[in-house]
């Protein structure tokens, strides 16, 4: 498979991203060449693509599948197997999220809540235990309002954040409100 100019530019870039997002540069372009593709792709055509080898490929391949992100096709009368990405763009930024979630606030808040319930030796480390009070509530917090996110549909959410800074105008609002009453 040969790459336009275009979408070699996104897949490239997509690769650079992903090294953010929790996965490493090959996977990331691995990902996004699947997300471009209207037809699914065989290991080898990925490999080609993107001039990695095929054992780089099976293992980014394994990687995509854990975070459900790719699933596997089969072609009648061909024994390879074919690969596709998963589910609408939405559906991608929430797994992506989820795993992201799973990965590095989950243990966060577990460490924080083993800490929490030791009583403090000194005052410092009740100073300690009230700002990690703090970090754990507002990870606790984002957490609960990402899963409310997660659950909404896509219209719900493409709507919700054309609001933007809609809301906060509307909370100035609410609390000027409330003052005058």
């Amino acid at each position: 498979m040969n790459m336009t100019p275009m979408i070699e530019s996104f897949v490239m870039h997509f690769g650079e991203m992903g090294s953010r997002w929790g996965f490493n540069r090959t996977v990331g372009q691995m990902y996004a060449l699947l997300v471009v593709c209207e037809e699914p792709l065989s290991a080898n055509e990925i490999a080609e693509a993107l001039n990695i080898s095929r054992g780089n490929v099976s293992m980014g391949l394994k990687e995509l599948q854990s975070w459900r992100l790719v699933q596997m096709h089969h072609v009648p009368g061909d024994r390879k197997d074919y690969f596709k990405a998963l589910g609408s763009i939405w559906d991608m930024a929430n797994k992506v999220f989820e795993q992201r979630r799973k990965r590095e606030m989950d243990p966060t808040l577990s460490l924080l809540r083993d800490i929490l319930l030791d009583k403090p030796a000194n005052e410092q480390e009740k100073y300690a235990q009230s700002r990690l009070q703090e970090i754990h509530d507002l990870l606790e917090n984002i957490t609960q309002w990402s899963e409310e996110l997660q659950r909404l549909s896509p219209e719900k959410m493409a709507a919700l954040m054309k609001l933007g800074s809609g809301v906060g105008k509307v909370l100035d609002m609410k609390d000027k409100f409330l003052k005058s009453s």
